[in-house]
């Protein structure tokens, strides 16, 4: 059990019986009455999302997780398949619990996986990641105005819109989160 002004961003919390991993956390003191903390929680089995409020005093079920390391082997059509890298088992990750985690795993990458109940439930991906422009058009200097874009393909299938200078076999660094272009990577 965890007190309720305990919680932070990236506590996982036991709700109806499912895990759910705060993303956002809002400490409000009003001038009256007692402190609460409003979090955004993701449920880690389906992926909805629910927004609650939680007095300071109350107590909270808090969710036993365990993080593995494990390095990203290849897509058996059903399940991505790790390795983890302290016992060398395998451990399988249902396509069905993230469908676009397919743009962002490259294989030999070591990756987190978070596990519940002896399942795994999500697999952290990093803020930020290098890939490899695969397909891009080329445009000549002054086809647009400036500050113009261009959709590009990574080596994962990846869709990013970059800005017309970056060619094919160029790394990108790209933020996962909202998938846009930060900058570009010299080798």
């Amino acid at each position: 059990m965890i007190r309720g002004g305990d919680i932070n961003k990236g506590t996982v919390l036991l709700i109806k019986n499912a895990p759910y991993l705060v993303v956002e956390r809002e400490f409000v003191n009003p001038g009256k009455g007692t402190a609460f903390a409003r979090c955004k929680m993701k449920n880690l089995k389906d992926g909805s999302v629910l927004t609650q409020t939680i007095k300071t005093p109350d107590m909270v079920e808090d969710a036993t997780v365990e993080t593995v390391n494990c390095q990203y082997q290849y897509n058996d059509g059903e399940n991505y398949v790790f390795m983890d890298t302290n016992t060398f088992e395998s451990v399988n990750v249902p396509n069905e619990l993230n469908p676009d985690l397919k743009y962002y795993l490259k294989e030999g990458e070591e990756y987190p996986i978070v596990i519940w109940d002896e399942n795994p439930i999500d697999v952290k991906i990093p803020q930020k990641m290098i890939f490899t422009v695969a397909e891009s058009e080329n445009y000549v200097r002054g086809d647009t105005v400036s500050g113009a874009t261009k959709p590009i393909i990574t080596e994962t299938g990846l869709t990013v819109r970059v800005p017309l200078f970056i060619k094919q076999d160029e790394k990108i660094l790209v933020n996962t989160e909202t998938n846009d272009y930060l900058e570009r990577v010299n080798n």
